[in-house]
């Protein structure tokens, strides 16, 4: 009888350390920080719903119904999103206080995709002290991409220095002896732009004759844009968002100014800038671009953008096609979704930065053929490729090749 009672505990025993065997390996391989579980992924947002750059809301309206459609198809490595996106009405202040909020009350793994340069400059410090992923930055400011200074930042789109460059060789191609005037929003947004304009220009900067900066407070762009057809330029490039954007289109217009107009890529949304200012108004303008138009029949036969038009058709029928911010809401989307599904089970905020900087020619379906999306521990600018585009007649015609520029810190 003893000698069965020990064989029985040496059963038990043993039975006990192999469940607990198996349950330290199933602890191993699965790593969470705040945020995350077996069943979700809590991911906070910023937009602004409200105020002057309200045109940008359709944004957060999109990757909430692109995770919407992620649930619906069983979520990312089975578990759900639950994606939490407060208004700051493109207020720093109010950037600030709703961060807290997310990461302190709401405890979400990350910040996905908060809009606009000054609200992501506002909270970027606090992220990164508190090691929180600020993952693709609404804002090609050249700071969201500087993993040294920033370690748990990354941007999205084309760095603004890059497009400013690109801007300045078309310039000195179309226009060597013009006269530029520039319209900038007095924020890293415009900043960096014009500075890779004036890089991109070298010993031809002086062909800048007249700057403008505004405040996002203001209620018009009317009184700069007069002032710098004032200086004589044939030559004008708006570096603004939609609302001001779309008021210097028209005022220039209405002045009869018709200089070479290069307009940043932040604002050549047909339905939010362009429409608003006038088709009429807008012939001729030049811009950049790397996502396709959702509008443009040259893509109809695209599979990238058949799905997208499918999820459009299910989730969010009723939107603007001809917005490129719906574009650009699902792209950046689609590449966040990727980004988790390779992190698997260890979802610590590490191995998501880990994994975003990891990425080696990926396409999310909406970027222009020959366009894809690399990063790498030193490289936390995730699209550095873009194509020149003039508006003509109701839509946009790229020409030019696929220009590659390169900022690696």
């Amino acid at each position: 009888m003893l000698s069965f009672c020990l064989r029985h505990t040496r059963r038990s025993a043993l039975f006990v350390l192999l469940a607990l065997a198996s349950t330290s390996g199933a602890l191993a391989q699965n790593a969470y920080d705040p945020g995350a579980s077996d069943r979700t992924i809590r991911i906070g947002n910023l937009m602004p719903y409200s105020g002057s750059a309200s045109a940008y809301a359709i944004v957060g309206r999109i990757e909430q119904a692109y995770f919407r459609m992620i649930n619906d198809q069983g979520g990312i490595n089975g578990r759900r999103i639950e994606f939490v996106s407060y208004d700051d009405a493109y207020s720093p202040a109010k950037a600030v206080e709703q961060t807290r909020k997310l990461v302190e009350s709401d405890e979400v793994l990350l910040m996905f995709s908060p809009m606009g340069t000054p609200s992501n400059v506002a909270i970027q410090k606090y992220l990164n002290v508190k090691g929180v992923p600020q993952l693709f930055a609404a804002s090609g400011a050249t700071r969201f991409g500087d993993p040294k200074a920033f370690p748990w930042t990354m941007g999205w789109q084309p760095p603004y220095q890059v497009e400013g460059r690109v801007y300045a060789k078309y310039i000195l191609v179309e226009k060597p002896a013009g006269r530029i005037a520039v319209l900038y929003q007095n924020d890293d947004l415009g900043r960096d732009l014009l500075k890779g304009l004036k890089d991109g220009l070298g010993d031809k900067a002086t062909m800048i004759v007249a700057e403008e900066s505004y405040e996002v407070t203001e209620p018009s762009a009317d009184n700069h844009v007069a002032r710098l057809k004032a200086s004589g330029a044939d030559v004008f490039v708006s570096i603004t968002t939609p609302k001001f954007a779309a008021q210097s289109i028209r005022r220039a217009a209405e002045m009869a100014w018709r200089p070479l107009y290069i307009q940043a890529l932040v604002s050549a949304s047909i339905g939010a800038v362009i429409r608003p200012a006038g088709l009429e108004n807008a012939q001729g303008l030049v811009s950049a671009a790397y996502n396709k138009d959702a509008a443009d029949p040259q893509w109809a036969d695209d599979p990238g953008m058949k799905r997208f038009h499918a999820f459009l058709d299910a989730y969010a029928p009723d939107v603007n096609r001809g917005d490129n911010s719906v574009v650009y809401g699902y792209g950046a989307a689609q590449c966040l979704v990727e980004v988790l599904r390779r992190a698997g089970d260890d979802l610590s905020r590490a191995n998501v930065m880990r994994v975003a900087a990891s990425l080696k020619g990926y396409a999310p379906d909406t970027l222009l053929p020959g366009i894809t999306i690399t990063t790498a521990p030193d490289d936390f600018h995730p699209i550095e490729q873009l194509r020149l585009m003039r508006f003509t007649g109701d839509h946009w015609e790229l020409f030019g090749p696929v220009i590659d520029g390169e900022l690696r810190n």
